[in-house]
């Protein structure tokens, strides 16, 4: 990511510890960035309002309503991209607060080049797709009766209703519509979409298929579109139709 890229992108930090969000923020300022800070949610939510944000940094453990609560309830009408902080180093918590809808996730104490190396590849995939999916993938993708915009990035419902998607969604929908009716393997699905520049965690397609799975399906427990394959992946049944 140029300077002049990371200057255009303002990061808002949502942290409780002053020393932590103090050094976060002096850091990504040094780097380019623009920076907003917030000790609370209810601090956060003067800020949201005001401010155009390309990315939050949010911590798990705040006083009041918790990051989990926080990035649920982002969720329900933005898909601002979210890198969840947190000081438990436990499976479990990367695997909820994935679950919620954040983009990434990283354990406290952490190297401050760690967390900017994840901030740069998740607004890599927010602002677009991998060159080659963009080179690839034609403008318009429909499938049973839904429409995937790769230039407006956004989804459509069969009743032309616009469903929002994060980066990381919209990104393994596209791939599943470029390779339909075909057993995709989780390791192939990371390359498509990541291109394994973002340390991804093991359950991070799981996680991401679920998520896909409760915004496209009838019944999200009883998928027809994204199917499991038993020891294989996932594969897209419906016939995709380009334009």
């Amino acid at each position: 990511m140029t300077t002049l890229m990371a200057r255009s992108s303002h990061i808002l930090i949502v942290e409780d510890d002053r020393e932590i969000r103090t050094m976060v923020s002096r850091f990504l300022q040094k780097h380019g960035y623009r920076v907003s800070a917030a000790d609370s949610a209810r601090a956060m939510d003067k800020i949201l309002p005001a401010a155009r944000i390309d990315l939050m940094i949010l911590d798990i453990m705040l006083p009041g309503e918790d990051g989990l609560s926080i990035c649920r309830r982002i969720r329900a009408d933005s898909a601002m991209p979210v890198i969840m902080l947190t000081a438990s180093g436990e499976p479990t918590a990367r695997v909820v607060g994935l679950e919620m809808g954040a983009d990434d996730y990283i354990a406290k104490p952490f190297d401050p080049y760690e967390l900017l190396a994840r901030i740069k590849a998740v607004l890599r995939r927010a602002s677009a797709m991998p060159a080659i999916m963009q080179a690839a993938t034609p403008a318009i993708l429909r499938f049973s009766g839904w429409q995937l915009n790769s230039v407006a990035r956004e989804l459509l419902n069969p009743e032309n209703s616009r469903v929002i998607l994060t980066s990381a969604e919209f990104d393994l929908l596209t791939a599943f519509c470029r390779h339909p009716q075909r057993t995709l393997t989780r390791d192939q699905l990371l390359d498509l979409t990541q291109g394994r520049a973002g340390l991804p965690l093991d359950r991070s397609i799981d996680i991401l298929v679920s998520r896909i799975r409760r915004k496209i399906e009838r019944d999200p427990r009883d998928p027809e579109l994204i199917k499991t394959v038993r020891s294989g992946g996932y594969i897209f049944t419906p016939e995709v139709v380009s334009e």
